[in-house]
């Protein structure tokens, strides 16, 4: 599959954190926009954060920001289609989407999704990593979404339809497993403790 752009999701509003961006606050050095772009941004063809609200606090990164179509912030869907309209626009043939607060994302997550995607001869994919238990568990922020399936999935969203996985299972879907060692590349901060376990994590793979 050629012409991939990525989409870093950002529309949710933090409750766990006490509100705001998360992918502001500081990881070491840099905010966690900065790690996910670093990791996700040469994977792709171009690169776009999708959040809502006043887009100007997102200006030193220098990407489009996409907000939702749909009010009321109906959740990681509806960033998914601000990211098929823009990819639409930019004649690109697919997105990938990454969550703003994983700053520990695959490196070679685009290129993985892709080939699971013409070995499967499915539409949609999504990472997924082992549990506790060792059994895979889907990440519905980590996928590829082709662009033909845009107007569907806006359909689906004024009808209600909230849950990423349920969607594509309509459509056809398959998983890629990542591994989870030492550490899950898809752990996510929603917590001050998870921000100090990141920190332990970073610490590690810079030594």
């Amino acid at each position: 599959m050629t012409g991939i752009l990525g989409v870093i999701l950002a529309g949710g509003q933090a409750t766990r954190m006490g509100g705001g961006d998360k992918g502001l606050l500081r990881l070491g050095e840099v905010t966690l926009f900065d790690h996910v772009r670093a990791r996700l941004g040469p994977q792709c063809l171009d690169l776009a954060i999708n959040a809502n609200g006043d887009p100007l606090r997102f200006s030193q990164f220098g990407l489009p920001v996409l907000a939702d179509t749909l009010p009321d912030y109906p959740g990681p869907l509806a960033g998914v289609l601000a990211g098929l309209d823009w990819a639409a626009e930019k004649g690109a043939d697919a997105i990938v989407t990454a969550a703003a607060d994983t700053p520990f994302l695959p490196r070679d997550l685009v290129a993985r999704l892709a080939a699971a995607a013409a070995q499967e001869n499915v539409p949609i994919i999504l990472a997924a990593s082992p549990d506790k238990a060792g059994t895979p568990r889907p990440h519905p922020t980590f996928g590829l979404w082709p662009v033909n399936l845009r107007e569907d999935l806006r359909t689906e969203l004024s009808g209600g339809m909230r849950k990423a996985r349920v969607w594509a299972e309509r459509h056809g879907m398959a998983t890629i497993l990542f591994e989870a060692t030492p550490f899950d590349p898809f752990f996510n901060i929603n917590t001050p403790e998870d921000m100090a376990r990141a920190r332990v994590i970073l610490q590690g793979a810079a030594a």
